[in-house]
């Protein structure tokens, strides 16, 4: 009270304090960067390797199993997920914890590094980086044009591409659809017949001809001078001058046999921008980034720079991600301002226009107060911390309104407002600092929630800590100080009727509702035991109502979303011509579909890496697909997808799926199952034998597929090594003479004034002889002659394995699908696991469960154990506060009553269970519930204490009748805040709008909805069924003749 009495007497001081506070935090918001998802680091660390030509089991072989071995070594690995194709392996390690995610990128380097011991020569050096949760671009830049080339075309992205990179917040800027430039050497075959020459002897002259010689300096007479010898080539012209072999009538050069062009590679990839052939440049902000600021920075970027191009070119932006960031976070922020006076609106009705402002500048003051914190700790501005506020905003008053009421109800009885304010901290302080207490300890554990999804969630506790540590300050020191302030103003020591006549006013319209209160109250402490009774019939019923009709469980919840992914699937031989034909097709009947506004489509070779295993292996492109606003269109974004993926059925042999981007914590398909098995043949008819009988018996599904290699056939050239020993060939000379008929041999590169990176150089026959059947007619040039492959060769027809995927050094494919609308993937997980326990497959096939299902059990698992640790935690700080097991068991019941309101409202609204939101919502309800009840048993015992002579009955009686007022305000004031949100709705006054399942709404409403079921039916049933439950301890202690539940006053308390 000293340390409060110093605060008071020093009122301009903490004044000013005040308005610092508040300053700070606006300049904060200003300040935090913004984002629509929190930055999750994902413990994932991507190693790719490259060696042309390498097949899938070489790769697995001989660069895979190195890297497997070395990883294993590191401590905390969780998993290791690699698959390799042609020329490529990618393998991703994670990891338990992203704590310090660059020493753990540092350390899979260390071990890739000494697995390159053993890769065969000529592998590339081998790129290790930390994985994207967000494969998504920030901005698309699109570079497209009728009458423009394609040089244009890369000129332009490159040079943007340098720009864009150099902005501080970029962190890559990867251009799609293009092709990499290369030097093309087109050999005659006659010409290298002619002379006798062999390809390495090309290979030689040009690496010889490509060094950098620096000879040195000398010391002359005249001074001392560089010498340089140039023999680096630095245009296509040299390399075309280069002498091959020289003999006494001259000299043959490289451009006597071949012609040289500075061109580009075949293509193996494409993209287009609404149908239209271009190449796009996909941004990607830095983690700590303000995505706003960074989408500014590119189209000014861009702008700059724009008349440096022909003017034919069009330049402009799609998958703007700044759209809906903006468009969400002024939602979201509009939300919060239309709670905010909803709230105060209330507060002012039922406590006074003095108190209720009093009250109400505490909701600016702790949320502004709270985005210091957040900005200090380096968190970004998101969905999850505008939540953590908005569901803060019912919580936060709660402690001034229990101060200010009481000090109201005290300077009515005649003390002066300063001795008012003073007795009610004195009096609150510590019901006021264990309400807070239980609710920090209710949400502390959801800060250990292990994994990305705990990393995701982590903002909300976080938040709502903050805006509580800032709530108790203001309700214990500046709201009293405010107060004692506002008083002077008018006057010392002013009382009834002149300064509580708004206060008396605010009571009147309250006393209706209060009177009806206190009127069903008095039968309930007249008949505690059937009260009890009834009670614990209700709960009970409603529990097991709930098991019987529950509408079933899912990990996150359906999300309102402007973008969506589709992917296009086609089996077969397919050129890049027939695939980019068949995506065109799909790409018009996608832009048909009402509701679409862009599309930006690429080929299966884009930059796009997708974190997770959930790839088809016959995905020819991907489209990102961009909707008109909600605001703008009738349907919401499912039905949109619904209708782009029935329109799409028709076409033969193509396979296009089509869903929302997916929100929340990172999962993939709704359905995952992974079938590993060291047995190859045996895993593969394993998965034909599930993804068969779930094609057949299971309704509900679609996009069935699975990651099986497709069937396909290679040729291999079997060489009879003995027979061209002797005629003088070896394999290396077979290997480079066949090389130039598919993607030629490379002999060289050279990094032009031009380029950044470096070119290419090339050898390889004209287009004519690069036919399949020119391999039997390829000749080797021997000091003999030259000699037909055919003669010591042949060429053998073999099966052909596309990829091979690894889980955990094992081999491994996956059977995916998703589920169609009105259908629960939990529901079709058992389903198929039920099944797969009945069939006798073979003991050395693994069968799980992975994605969604996986996550989904984690995180169930983990709420449990945080909602027990909670329990735990406030159990201990209310047997110290009350010093009573009993009453501290009756407060945690309320988180009973509280769970089975959200069942409750569950089972009548047919709503699914969301483990993420309304699980979280649970956990939040344990923390907000027992306040309520805190409350009123201290001021049941402050009463049984103060006065003696009071009977257990009147005590109940007056303590009711005193706290309902503050007990239906804290509820009131979380429940008004959260209501729209939870109906589906989001108001936003700020812009004068509203919108009905828009993304703000589909986002929160589980959570929102279950906060406000939960506190609906536990304010009611703490108000009747608290009152009746601390009677019954006094009523059988008469009956039994003994103290129950160690229960009784004295001057020390509760015991």
């Amino acid at each position: 009270m000293k340390f409060l009495s110093l605060v008071v007497d020093h009122s301009r001081a903490t004044l000013a304090i005040m308005i610092l506070i508040v300053l700070a935090g606006a300049g904060s918001r200003l300040s935090m960067p913004v984002e629509l998802n929190p930055n999750v680091t994902l413990p994932v660390v991507m190693i790719m390797v490259r060696h042309d030509g390498i097949s899938p089991e070489d790769g697995a072989r001989l660069l895979v199993r190195p890297i497997e071995k070395e990883l294993k070594t590191l401590d905390g690995l969780e998993e290791i997920t690699a698959t390799a194709q042609e020329s490529l392996v990618v393998i991703t390690a994670e990891f338990e914890v992203a704590d310090n995610i660059k020493q753990i990128v540092a350390e899979v380097r260390e071990a890739v590094d000494r697995a390159k011991a053993e890769f065969p020569q000529e592998t590339k050096e081998p790129v290790v980086n930390e994985l994207s949760p967000s494969p998504e671009p920030t901005i698309v830049v699109t570079l497209s044009g009728d009458n423009v080339t394609e040089r244009e075309l890369y000129k332009a992205a490159k040079y943007y591409q340098r720009e864009l990179e150099m902005l501080p917040d970029v962190l890559t800027a990867d251009v799609s659809g293009d092709r990499d430039e290369v030097v093309d050497v087109v050999v005659d075959p006659a010409q290298l017949e002619r002379y006798g020459l062999r390809i390495d002897e090309l290979v030689r002259a040009v690496t010889l001809n490509n060094l950098l010689i620096p000879a040195g300096e000398m010391d002359a007479a005249q001074g001392r001078f560089g010498i340089k010898v140039p023999a680096l080539i630095e245009t296509a012209e040299d390399i075309r001058r280069l002498p091959v072999r020289n003999n006494a009538e001259g000299s043959i050069t490289l451009g006597d046999v071949a012609s040289v062009r500075r061109t580009f590679k075949d293509p193996s990839g494409y993209s287009f921008i609404n149908g239209k052939k271009g190449l796009a440049i996909e941004v990607r902000k830095r983690l700590s980034a303000n995505l706003i600021d960074t989408v500014d920075a590119t189209r000014a970027t861009v702008s700059k720079s724009r008349t440096q191009f022909s003017a034919d070119m069009n330049i402009d932006y799609v998958f703007d991600a700044s759209v809906m960031t903006k468009q969400m976070v002024n939602e979201l922020q509009g939300n919060i301002i239309t709670a905010m006076c909803l709230v105060l609106i209330l507060v002012v009705a039922t406590l006074g226009i003095k108190s209720g402002l009093l009250v109400g500048f505490g909701i600016p003051f702790c949320l502004l107060g709270a985005l210091i914190i957040i900005n200090v700790l380096g968190y970004s501005f998101n969905f999850m911390v505008m939540f953590g506020l908005l569901l803060s905003l019912g919580m936060l008053i709660d402690g001034a309104i229990v101060v200010v009421e009481f000090a109201n109800t005290q300077a009515a009885a005649g003390l002066p407002t300063r001795e008012a304010y003073l007795a009610a901290v004195k009096r609150m302080a510590i019901p006021v600092m264990a309400s807070t207490g239980t609710t920090l300890a209710a949400f502390l554990p959801l800060l250990f929630w292990p994994g990305v999804s705990g990393d995701f969630m982590s903002y909300l506790p976080i938040t709502v800590f903050s805006v509580l540590a800032w709530s108790l300050t203001y309700a214990l020191i500046f709201a009293p100080t405010l107060g004692i302030v506002l008083a002077r103003r008018r006057g010392k020591q002013k009382k009834l009727p002149e300064d509580h006549q708004s206060e008396e006013s605010a009571k009147t319209l309250f006393k209706p509702l209060q009177d009806a209160y206190l009127r069903l109250l008095q039968p309930v402490i007249k008949a505690p035991f059937v009260t009890a009774i009834v009670a614990m019939i209700l709960l009970v019923a409603i529990f097991k109502l709930y098991g019987k009709f529950n509408a079933g469980q899912e990990f996150f919840a359906e999300v309102e979303s402007q973008y969506g992914m589709a992917e296009v699937r086609a089996q077969g031989n397919l050129s890049i011509e027939e695939q980019l034909d068949i995506t065109l097709k799909v790409q018009n009947i996608v832009a048909a579909v009402d509701g679409v506004d862009q599309l930006y489509g690429y080929g299966a070779g884009g930059s796009m890496v997708v974190f997770g295993s959930d790839v088809s292996r016959d995905k020819i492109s991907s489209f990102l697909i961009e909707l008109v606003p909600r605001e703008d269109r009738e349907r919401g974004s499912g039905e949109v997808f619904e209708e782009i993926r029935q329109r799409t059925q028709s076409l033969p042999g193509v396979y296009v799926t089509a869903a929302e981007m997916e929100t929340g914590p990172p999962t993939g398909k709704d359905i995952q199952i992974q079938i590993s098995s060291p047995n190859r043949q045996l895993m593969y008819r394993t998965t034909a034998r599930i993804k068969q009988w779930m094609a057949d018996n299971m309704e509900g599904v679609r996009d069935l597929q699975d990651t099986l290699p497709l069937a396909g056939i290679q040729w291999e050239i079997d060489v009879d090594r003995s027979r061209a020993a002797m005629l003088g060939v070896n394999v290396a000379d077979v290997g480079n003479m066949v090389q130039m008929i598919t993607g030629g041999v490379m002999i060289g590169e050279f990094r032009p004034d031009d380029a950044d990176d470096e070119v290419e150089i090339r050898l390889r026959f004209p287009e004519q002889d690069r036919q399949l059947s020119s391999i039997d007619e390829l000749r080797i040039n021997t000091p003999n002659g030259p000699v037909p492959i055919s003669s010591f060769s042949q060429r053998v027809a073999k099966p052909r394995v596309d990829a091979i995927q690894r889980f955990d050094m094992v081999e491994t494919v996956f059977i995916l699908a998703n589920s169609e609308e009105g259908y629960l993937p939990d529901n079709q997980t058992s389903e198929i696991a039920d099944w797969i326990a009945q069939q006798d497959f073979d003991s050395s096939v693994n069968i799980a469960f992975r994605g969604a299902n996986e996550e989904q059990a984690k995180a169930a698992a983990f709420l449990s154990t945080a909602f027990s640790l909670a329990m735990s935690v406030m159990l201990i700080m209310l047997v110290m506060q009350f010093n009573s097991f009993y009453q501290a068991g009756l407060i945690l019941f309320s988180v009973v009553m509280s769970t089975a309101g959200v069942l409750l409202g569950l089972i009548i609204s047919q709503a699914t269970f969301s483990t993420i939101l309304t699980g979280v919502g649970i956990v939040a309800l344990a923390g907000i519930v027992v306040n309520n009840n805190i409350v009123l048993i201290d001021t049941y015992n402050f009463l049984r204490r103060s006065d003696s002579s009071l009977s257990p009955v009147d005590a109940v009686y007056n303590a009711a009748k005193s706290r309902f007022r503050p007990v239906m305000l804290t509820s009131i004031t979380t429940i008004v805040g959260l209501l729209p949100l939870a109906n589906g709705l989001s108001i936003d006054l700020v812009n004068r709008s509203y919108t009905i399942g828009g993304m703000v709404a589909s986002w929160w409403q589980p959570l929102a909805s279950a906060i406000v079921n939960g506190l609906v039916l536990s304010t009611v049933l703490t108000l009747l069924l608290t009152p009746a439950m601390l009677l019954l301890p006094e009523i059988l202690s008469k009956r039994l003749g003994f103290r129950v539940a160690a229960y009784q006053f004295d001057d020390d308390g509760a015991v």
